[in-house]
């Protein structure tokens, strides 16, 4: 058996690299050898014909290289790996999760397509199951067609979908004593994060311009540089502001300087799970008295079709603009646009001062994926430990898990390895009949990037205050790939009453990067004197 799986192996990897089946190294990753998503999804296929059993879709990215895939497959008949133990070494730096490392949400703005620029305006947006995805405003890349003939028909052939922002040029330089030639240089992702944060410090009930917010630290998490490539390469109008204009890390400096804010300020950069990351690292700030209170941010915009074609290019965008996590038809995400800020304080002393408290960050979480089947290969193994180890961190029982908002972006293979981790972390030590709910704001808003994170916090924070979770769209069929009895989880599919019980509600956010960086955060609702508030 062992020869006739390497025969049938070397041969199919052989004509996916073009290369004579005696130049297949067996310990090479299929990754180096061109594999795609939908390749490995084809060969895990193959291989449940040839043996005649089921196999996980995930296969090849647990056991990357045909020598470690031939190893598993000769010596497990059925095909299933066991979870790892609870206890088992975690490769995360979770923090702290006692009652003194308790950290109070105190505030929320947003800026979320869809006419969502409030907490208010996102929860309904929620609660009515609408989706926010349209097409790229008719001007937004038209300066690019205007370049050549060939950038225009490149433009022409771009996916036009995603949930857009209706309009990233308005902004107020004089509320801000900004000099409009100087804001006129500025990242739009600047301008909106200033607008966002400061309507998140009013929400907080923290006067933005009050000296209590000297020791206040700025964690911003972004990826998109659109703005920034494109100042930099046209060369003649390249001013004494450009550079300050373009850079991402200005992104947290502006909102210090502007705000007078002088606790630590800087940008994060993990691709799609950058602002989630940010959370964490504020919590490290917080707890280690270097600020008091953290604005935590995640930004992205789309003002340029480049990376758009590239992910075209990589197969990553769904065709036809539906993001279907976990869904028989998922095809694929949808880029999105948006700005989400929240400011945190350690919960003590939002309790101490009178602050409205939203929700409790528990525990958080991140590690990375190392050396997996590619460098935008998602690791299951990577995920798994850091779910458990974040939930450890939290002291509460991981069997309690009232929701995970998943990173769930709605791709062929994406979607089985994340929930094949969740299942193994969280899901299959349930009680029969209590599956473990997930979802992903992502069939709402797409894909936010480098703000996708704090979406899904957003979102967590709102079902947690309303005792509600809201539907994850598009799913009318569950991927026959990820088997969800097994694994101990349900996709909600339509919006369910979260009632209150004698435990508080308790959930995970999940947030992945393409680089491998992954980050996890447990929340709890408000404690119980917090009820009454209103969220504004």
């Amino acid at each position: 058996m062992t020869e006739e799986l390497n025969r049938l192996l070397i041969r199919r990897v052989a004509q996916r690299a073009g290369v004579p089946d005696n130049a297949v190294d067996l310990d090479g990753s299929f990754d180096s050898y061109g594999f795609t998503s939908l390749d490995a999804v084809l060969l895990s296929g193959e291989l449940e014909e040839f043996l005649d059993r089921t196999l996980p879709a995930t296969l090849l990215w647990q056991h990357p290289s045909i020598r470690q895939l031939v190893a598993f497959l000769a010596g497990s008949p059925s095909g299933k790996e066991e979870p790892a133990a609870a206890d088992g070494q975690s490769a995360a730096a979770p923090g702290t999760g006692r009652a003194d490392g308790d950290l109070a949400i105190v505030g929320i703005g947003c800026r979320l397509p869809g006419g969502a620029d409030s907490a208010n305006e996102l929860w309904h947006l929620l609660r009515t199951g609408t989706d926010a995805v349209g097409t790229v405003p008719p001007e937004r890349w038209e300066a690019y067609r205007a370049v050549s003939a060939a950038h225009a028909a490149a433009v022409d052939g771009v996916n036009p979908h995603g949930a857009f922002l209706p309009d990233v040029t308005a902004f107020d330089e004089e509320f801000f004593g900004i000099a409009p030639a100087e804001a006129a240089e500025m990242d739009p992702q600047q301008r909106l994060l200033l607008e966002v944060a400061w309507e998140a410090l009013e929400h907080a009930g923290l006067p933005p311009t009050s000296e209590a917010l000297g020791r206040t630290g700025v964690y911003i998490g972004a990826c998109g540089d659109d703005h920034g490539r494109g100042a930099l390469e046209d060369l003649p109008a390249i001013t004494a502001r450009t550079g300050t204009g373009a850079a991402l890390s200005v992104l947290a400096a502006r909102l210090s300087y502007v705000l007078d804010l002088r606790g630590p300020s800087l940008t994060v950069d993990t691709a799609c799970s950058s602002s989630l990351v940010a959370l964490h690292l504020a919590r490290q700030g917080l707890l280690s008295a270097e600020c008091d209170t953290a604005l935590v941010g995640g930004v992205n915009l789309l003002l340029s079709p480049g990376v758009t074609l590239n992910f075209m290019e990589s197969g990553a965008l769904s065709p036809d603009g539906r993001c279907r996590p976990f869904a028989a038809n998922a095809n694929g995400y949808v880029r999105g646009e948006g700005c989400v800020v929240v400011a945190v304080r350690r919960l003590a002393d939002a309790q101490r001062d009178g602050d409205r408290v939203l929700a409790v960050v528990r525990a958080t979480g991140v590690n990375q994926d190392g050396r997996s089947n590619g460098l935008m290969a998602p690791s299951p193994a990577a995920q798994e430990e850091l779910i458990r180890s974040v939930w450890r961190a939290s002291g509460l029982d991981p069997s309690g898990a009232g929701y995970v908002e998943a990173h769930g972006t709605g791709t062929p293979l994406g979607d089985p390895i994340e929930a094949g981790a969740l299942g193994a972390a969280l899901g299959r030590a349930r009680t029969p009949g209590d599956p473990l709910r997930i979802g992903s704001v992502k069939s709402n808003l797409g894909h936010l990037e480098g703000a996708a994170g704090l979406a899904g916090l957003a979102k967590c924070v709102l079902a947690l205050h309303h005792g509600l979770i809201p539907a994850t769209l598009h799913h009318t069929e569950p991927n026959p790939r990820i088997p969800l009895d097994e694994f101990g989880l349900h996709v909600v599919d339509r919006a369910t009453p979260w009632p209150r019980t004698e435990q508080p509600r308790t959930a995970g956010v999940s947030s992945f990067g393409f680089g491998g960086t992954n980050a996890h955060a447990v929340l709890v609702e408000a404690p119980a004197i917090e009820q009454e508030h209103n969220l504004r």
